[in-house]
C-alpha cells in the first residue's frame, strides 16, 4: 500500500452535496436542517483532514470500525461511511463490537442499528466483564484491565477478519484529557497519537476523529438519533480523575475561549530544544559554534504571545519584559 499523492488527498476533505431545498419547511425547520448541514460538513472536513495529514487509511485498506456504543464510535462509523462513498481512493468499513457480558448489556441494539447501515459487521462474544470484576477490589478503576483485555481482544479480530486498520473513536477532548492526566498523574509529556503501531508490530491502530470535539459528536449522535448505549462498567464509575479533568478542559474553553484550542495545536508545534528531555536533545553536547543560528537561544527576548482576546491568545496571560 502506498500513500496518496497530494494532489488528489484533498479531496478527503471536500464538502458533501448539499442537501435538497427545504422552501416548504418553516424557518425554524429550516435553520435545524442548515445547522445540521453545516455540523455534517464540518465532522468530514476535520476528520478527511486527520486521515490526510496522517495518513491513516490507504488504498486498499480494510477498516475495523470499533463500536462501542457509544456516540463518539457512531460517529466515527457514520462520517466514514459519508467519506468512503467520496474518497479518491477505494477502502472497505467493517463495524465490529466486542459484547463483554455486562448485566443488562442490551445485545440486540448495534446488530439491529448495524444491519441499517450496509456495513458489514461482527459482534464478539467474551465475558470480560467477570474477569474485571473478580480481578479488581472493589471500589478500585477497573479502566485499566479492561482496557488491556478489550485490546488483545480486537488485535485477534482484526487479524480473524484480515483488517489492515482498526479505527477508534477518539477525539480531540480524548487527547487533551489524556495529555493532562499523563502530567499530573504520569510525569510524562503524552497523550493518544492519531496513529500508532500496536506493540507486537503487527497492527496500526488509527484515531480519525482527532481533530473533532466531542461537543460535535455529541450535537451529532442527538441529531441522528444513535441507539446509545451507556457504559455501566466503567464509564460512570464516580470521581474518576479522567472526568475531573475533562470538566476542568471544559470550563477552560467556557470561560476561556480559545485556550484549549491553543493547547491542541501546541501537540503539532513541539520544540524539543526548549524542554527538558536530553534523550530528545543533546543538552550535554552543547558547545558554542560561533555560528549564528534562527533556532538558537531566545531566552532573553520577549515572548511574542498575542494579546488576550485575539483568535490565537492565551486569555489572561500577562507578558512582563524584565530590563538590565
Amino acid at each position: 500500500m502506498t500513500a496518496l499523492p497530494s494532489s488528489i488527498a484533498t479531496d478527503w476533505t471536500a464538502d458533501a452535496a448539499p442537501a435538497a431545498g427545504t422552501a416548504a419547511a418553516t424557518a425554524a425547520a429550516a435553520k435545524i436542517e442548515r445547522e445540521a448541514h453545516k455540523l455534517e460538513k464540518r465532522l468530514c472536513r476535520e476528520t478527511g483532514r486527520a486521515i490526510v495529514q496522517y495518513n491513516m487509511i490507504e488504498e486498499g485498506d480494510k477498516v475495523m470500525v470499533c463500536m462501542s456504543g457509544g456516540k463518539d464510535s457512531y460517529t466515527l462509523l457514520d462520517i466514514l461511511i459519508k467519506l468512503q462513498k467520496r474518497a479518491p481512493i477505494h477502502f472497505d468499513l467493517v463495524a465490529v463490537n466486542l459484547d463483554q457480558k455486562q448485566p443488562g448489556f442490551p445485545e440486540h441494539v448495534l446488530p439491529e442499528y448495524l444491519a441499517t447501515t450496509g456495513v458489514p459487521f461482527h459482534i464478539e462474544n467474551q465475558d470480560t466483564y467477570s474477569i474485571v470484576r473478580r480481578v479488581v477490589p472493589e471500589g478500585k478503576t477497573t479502566c485499566g484491565l479492561c482496557s488491556r483485555l478489550r485490546r488483545g481482544i480486537l488485535y485477534r479480530v482484526a487479524d480473524e477478519l484480515g483488517c489492515t486498520k482498526i479505527a477508534l473513536g477518539h477525539h480531540r477532548d480524548d487527547i487533551m484529557q489524556t495529555l493532562l492526566l499523563n502530567m499530573f498523574f504520569g510525569s510524562k509529556l503524552k497523550t493518544m497519537p492519531p496513529k500508532l503501531v500496536s506493540d507486537d508490530g503487527r497492527h496500526v491502530v488509527i484515531r480519525p476523529l482527532a481533530f473533532v470535539t466531542e461537543k460535535d459528536t455529541t450535537r451529532w449522535a442527538q441529531q441522528q438519533n444513535f441507539p446509545i448505549i451507556p457504559c455501566n462498567l466503567c464509564g460512570s464509575q464516580e470521581n474518576l480523575q479522567r472526568q475531573q479533568v475533562g470538566e476542568m478542559l471544559r470550563d477552560w474553553d467556557k470561560r476561556f475561549p480559545g485556550r484549549v484550542d491553543n493547547m491542541f495545536n501546541a501537540l503539532q508545534n513541539v520544540v524539543p530544544s526548549h524542554l527538558l528531555d536530553g534523550t530528545l536533545h543533546d543538552f550535554r553536547g552543547l558547545k558554542a559554534t560561533g555560528v549564528a543560528s534562527e533556532d538558537g537561544d531566545k531566552a532573553f527576548d520577549p515572548e511574542a504571545f498575542p494579546a488576550a482576546g485575539t483568535p490565537a491568545g492565551l486569555p489572561g496571560l500577562q507578558v512582563v519584559s524584565l530590563s538590565s
